[in-house]
């Protein structure tokens, strides 16, 4: 709630390069909060330093086609997604979507979700794919509750001695039957 008691204005807008300064640090913001007891700190720190440099996040955006959507609440970036095609025809995959803990439990996961999924649909996607940490239950469950099912389980080598060990969900698009 704002000063005058009305609920926070939330709109999601298309990242561009000059953004990805704010995302970096939003994703350093939201990992040390939320990941502690999922993986190791070490791990933490490890993979925002690979993931979330401004070097990887540029190469995503500008050479490998990933967008990312920025959600502002009151302005402010509160959250993010990134998505891309894939090499399987009409599947994309959801690369990572987050919301700032102090915004957790209000739906702009799901808002932002819902958009992420109308972006791809708009661009001939028919089901989105994602990993999750198997030890992230609140995750899934939100994924669940948004129309993912687990599909699959690997785990991956991601280096530095660490590995991603998580379940793959995935989740059929539909476009809205056409109105009467």
């Amino acid at each position: 709630m704002n000063d005058i008691g009305e609920s926070p204005a939330a709109r999601i807008f298309r990242a561009t390069e000059a953004d990805l300064a704010d995302i970096a640090n939003l994703a350093g913001v939201i990992w040390r909060a939320y990941y502690p007891g999922i993986i190791s700190l070490e791990q933490i720190e490890y993979m925002l330093a690979g993931m979330y440099s401004l070097e990887t996040l540029r190469e995503e955006i500008c050479r490998r086609g990933v967008c990312y959507e920025r959600l502002l609440v009151d302005g402010s970036l509160a959250g993010f997604a990134a998505y891309s095609a894939t090499e399987q025809p009409s599947v994309f995959k959801l690369h990572k979507i987050y919301v700032h803990p102090k915004w957790h439990g209000r739906g702009w996961g799901s808002l932002l979700l819902r958009h992420c999924e109308e972006e791809v649909l708009k661009a001939g996607g028919k089901s989105l794919v994602l990993t999750v940490n198997k030890k992230n239950s609140k995750a899934m469950a939100a994924y669940r509750r948004n129309g993912f099912t687990i599909t699959d389980a690997v785990v991956v080598d991601i280096g530095g001695g660490f590995v991603m060990d998580d379940y793959i969900m995935s989740k059929n698009l539909r476009n809205p039957a056409p109105a009467p």
